[in-house]
């Protein structure tokens, strides 16, 4: 299984506008970060996690031409707003994308984008999807996903874990049974916003915690502010914990 980071920032992306602090300035390209999103290549399926609104030079970037099916984590701006953008990979794959959310999130997609399901369009002149419910683990021949509830503040929104890996972005509390279900995962990307406290995300602290408390021997830091300089506090960091940065690949 391949992971590829395309998006590791806030809602804001870093740099954020009009902003001129060290962060946001830096010439460091691991210090620009599009809003949290993943990739991941498997033998069996390519999954992509959230659609965020830069989708689309994210998968210039990096090259990106095949999605299998897209993982919504919840239906805030910076996780659904480059939706539209999958209507290029109907036309090159000429096929509609299962995708798969909680109940919130999906009545949330068919609102925001109604224009898409309520009016006949050409073919791929809009995103050709199917939009999934996901209740429980969902199973693609040998590859297991398995949805993950997570508290985002008083929203209820999704982690995933994919076989042995998972993914948790914009968290500020994991449940104990979805803990437990943590308890194998070699290698996490977690929310972990900056230092200071915030009452809808992990801050890197909260988020070492839970990391150490699960013993999970590698992990990586997404969801990242402009108040968290990456060089300066990827040092600050545990052994095997490290920030997470756009275009970082992992190999699970």
């Amino acid at each position: 299984m391949d992971v590829t980071i395309l998006g590791s920032g806030t809602s804001h992306g870093v740099p954020i506008i009009g902003c001129n602090c060290e962060t946001c300035t830096s010439d460091n390209p691991k210090n620009k970060r599009f809003r949290s999103s993943i990739y991941i290549k498997t033998n069996v399926k390519n999954i992509l996690i959230d659609t965020s609104p830069d989708l689309r030079l994210q998968l210039l970037n990096n090259e990106i031409t095949d999605i299998d099916i897209v993982l919504f984590t919840h239906p805030h701006a910076d996780h659904i707003m480059g939706f539209d953008d999958l209507r290029a990979i109907n036309r090159i794959n000429k096929r509609d994308i299962p995708c798969y959310g909680n109940k919130y999130t999906i009545e949330a997609i068919k609102k925001k984008f109604e224009y898409i399901f309520k009016d006949r369009h050409c073919r791929f002149s809009v995103p050709s999807v199917e939009l999934n419910e996901i209740k429980n683990e969902l199973q693609f021949e040998d590859l297991k996903v398995t949805p993950l509830p997570v508290k985002h503040n008083h929203d209820n929104v999704l982690g995933y874990k994919i076989d042995n890996f998972a993914y948790i972005t914009d968290c500020s509390e994991i449940p104990k049974e979805t803990m437990k279900l943590l308890k194998d995962v070699d290698l996490l990307i977690l929310d972990a916003l900056r230092y200071k406290s915030h009452p809808k995300h992990f801050n890197i602290n909260e988020a070492v915690e839970v990391i150490q408390n699960l013993g999970i021997k590698k992990a990586y830091l997404t969801h990242v502010s402009h108040e968290i300089e990456h060089e300066k506090v990827n040092e600050e960091l545990p052994e095997g914990i490290e920030l997470a940065y756009d275009g970082l690949q992992l190999k699970v």
